[in-house]
């Protein structure tokens, strides 16, 4: 048997029998406490990979990321094997389907007709118990396609040979057992039940095999799992935390949106409040954008369908894009992007190198079907605005104007209150067009700029778009949970497409580069976003209702009635609160409605000419004249200054 090398993480280089596996490496090491994995050349495999060429293998812990991502893949067949060790014995077959990890745990979907209720929860986590406690070694078996199809097809379960039939004919299948279940897999597994420590079993939903409404429905149970029941706790505090939070839940308690059967799902209705959360977001989006050199465009929202042909939407996104519609015999597409449209302009005329760059953005409403299984609130939906810009230069102005777009981005994220945020460069694909060369200037542009930004960030290798390197930013809430808004894409394919030109300095025709570029993202889902950031309590500057004027009795009407009229020449969104009720009525439903400013006038307030301040978070300020409360307030209705308060 011939030899290989593998480095370790100390980086000494130790001979091996080829096709040894993992778990044999580390035993011959007497590598053993904690360890669940391993990484060979990055990839995460378990102790069953066998090495065949010379690598660097590193261990995985049981603590760490990648042992997590273990854990909860072994989580889930556990999981399987529970329910149908439990429902298998009433007289029907649940069949399996898919069980992967995903961010913070883990899922299976079932074909089980009865359907689960949130009662079955608990049992089948006892059940798991009992898996877990058996300690059961995962082992992974290869088998060849027609072994396999044998296998499942014997058993009933139909949706894993769907799946074996359309693997490729040169694919290794492998099925990974514990104690008499098993599963069709690809792994990779922690090595036995025993290292499932900390798991919950958390919701019910309906799912469609592989995500198409004209497949059966399936039932979806997701779980979580951890390394150890503190980090479990701490998650489902979390959680709790989450729902409270919940944008849908909080967006009907304070009248801000709906989303409503009669008008179609996925899109979304602005009430009067949410409508003036978004004014507020559009007025400040719209003066930063023009004080930085933008010029803010409108476009239709239908286009003769040749022009999406041209642009390649109609050839890479079409499953996206709505049906065409056929008007005086041609046919017409609803817009599912605004690129083609700010190009258009750009070929309206010849353009120089002396024009360039020219910055254009929009807040565009598009509209792109998505599949009523992945529709969620206002975070993905079939209609929404987004912030859509696009900048056209010669290939040396790419650093300076990404520079610029991240300046920007920065400042619009801290401005709504997110600081922390992380960071992605990614790069050429392995299927591209344009030059290498220009590729390379990109990415080393796109690189430049974090750099001299001063942002940390990670490069996704081969992550870039087929038209061009980009960069992303992910936000993080309160919650410490990561929201992909910003992003910036540089593109050589659309102005070849389009055949747009700009006149050099040589007097010759160059294809300009352009950048995509959206900094907020959908305005929809930042609004979610934000909703749930914030719990509902937005800072003043952009809270529906800044202030409400309470009257404790009705002798005070008219001189609130003088301070509601006030505010109002202010420019303050107020409202008034003169019903003959308790104060502490107003006052909770104040509370209820996260309104910042509630200000009292009693008796000793109309005699005084003041007004009694009373903050959203239940403190009470002395009693001072409006004007007091006016300048009180200047820096918090400020964006630009009203962190300096916090």
């Amino acid at each position: 048997m011939s030899e290989i090398r593998i480095k370790l993480p100390d980086g000494e280089i130790k001979g091996f029998p080829k096709g040894i596996t993992i778990g044999e490496i580390f035993r011959s090491l007497g590598i053993r406490d904690s360890v669940i994995g391993a990484k060979v050349n990055g990839r995460l495999v378990d102790f069953w990979y066998e090495v065949d060429s010379d690598s660097a293998v590193e261990p995985v812990t049981l603590n760490s990321t990648a042992g997590l991502d273990l854990i909860r893949h072994t989580a889930a067949h556990v999981m399987a094997e529970a329910v149908q060790s439990i429902f298998n014995k009433d007289n029907e077959k649940i069949k399996v389907t898919i069980g992967p990890v995903i961010e913070n745990g883990f899922y299976y979907d079932f074909d089980y007709s009865k359907g689960f209720v949130p009662e079955d929860l608990e049992r089948i986590e006892e059940r798991m118990k009992q898996i877990i406690e058996e300690n059961k070694p995962l082992i992974r078996k290869k088998v060849s396609r027609e072994e396999a199809i044998k296998i499942f097809d014997r058993d009933g379960e139909t949706y894993k040979v769907e799946i074996i039939s359309e693997l490729p004919l040169d694919e290794q299948i492998t099925i990974y057992q514990q104690g008499d279940w098993y599963d069709l897999c690809r792994g990779p597994h922690a090595p036995s039940t025993g290292f499932v420590k900390a798991f919950k079993l958390l919701s019910i939903a309906g799912a469609y095999w592989r995500g198409d409404e004209r497949n059966p429905m399936l039932q979806r149970i997701y779980g979580t799992a951890f390394s150890n029941k503190k980090e479990l706790d701490d998650y489902l505090t979390r959680l709790e935390e989450a729902k409270k939070r919940d944008h849908r839940r909080l967006g009907r308690e304070l009248d801000l949106f709906s989303i409503q059967d009669e008008v179609g799902p996925g899109l979304v209705l602005w009430h009067p409040k949410g409508a003036r959360i978004r004014r507020v977001i559009e007025d400040f989006w719209r003066s930063e954008h023009e004080r930085r050199g933008y010029d803010i465009l409108f476009t239709p929202h239908v286009a003769r369908l040749d022009l999406w042909k041209t642009s390649g939407h109609l050839d890479f996104y079409r499953e996206y894009m709505y049906p065409s519609m056929d008007i005086e015999d041609i046919a017409y597409q609803i817009k599912p992007m605004t690129c083609p449209f700010h190009i258009m302009i750009y070929k309206s005329k010849i353009r120089s190198y002396r024009d360039l760059p020219l910055r254009w953005a929009e807040i565009g409403t598009v509209y792109r079907y998505e599949r009523s299984g992945v529709i969620h609130g206002l975070l993905r939906v079939r209609g929404f605005s987004q912030d859509d810009a696009h900048i056209f230069c010669t290939p040396d102005q790419i650093e300076k104007e990404v520079l610029s777009v991240l300046d920007l981005t920065v400042f619009f994220l801290r401005t709504f209150g997110f600081d922390d945020y992380e960071v992605y460069l990614s790069t050429r694909p392995e299927k591209f067009v344009g030059g290498v060369e220009n590729w390379d200037r990109a990415t080393e542009a796109l690189r430049g700029a974090l750099r001299a930004k001063g942002l940390n960030y990670e490069t996704d290798e081969g992550g870039g778009a087929f038209y061009g390197p980009k960069i992303d930013l992910k936000i993080k809430d309160v919650l410490g949970r990561a929201w992909q808004c910003s992003t910036i894409q540089v593109d050589f394919n659309l102005p070849e497409r389009f055949n747009i030109k700009f006149v050099g300095d040589d007097n010759s025709r160059h294809p300009p580069i352009m950048i995509h570029r959206a900094i907020l993202g959908s305005f929809e889902r930042f609004f979610g976003i934000l909703i749930e950031h914030y719990g509902g309590a937005f800072p003043l500057w952009l809270s529906p209702i800044q202030v409400r004027v309470a009257t404790i009795g009705e002798g005070q009407i008219s001189y609130a009635q003088d301070v509601y009229e006030t505010l109002r020449k202010h420019n303050l969104r107020v409202e008034k609160d003169f019903r003959n009720e308790k104060l502490g009525l107003k006052v909770r439903e104040a509370q209820l409605e996260k309104i910042p400013y509630l200000l009292v006038i009693g008796e000793k307030e109309v005699d005084n000419k003041t007004v009694a301040p009373r903050k959203r978070g239940g403190k009470n300020l002395p009693s001072m004249k409006t004007e007091d409360f006016l300048n009180l307030i200047e820096k918090e209705n400020d964006p630009y200054r009203w962190k300096e308060v916090e």
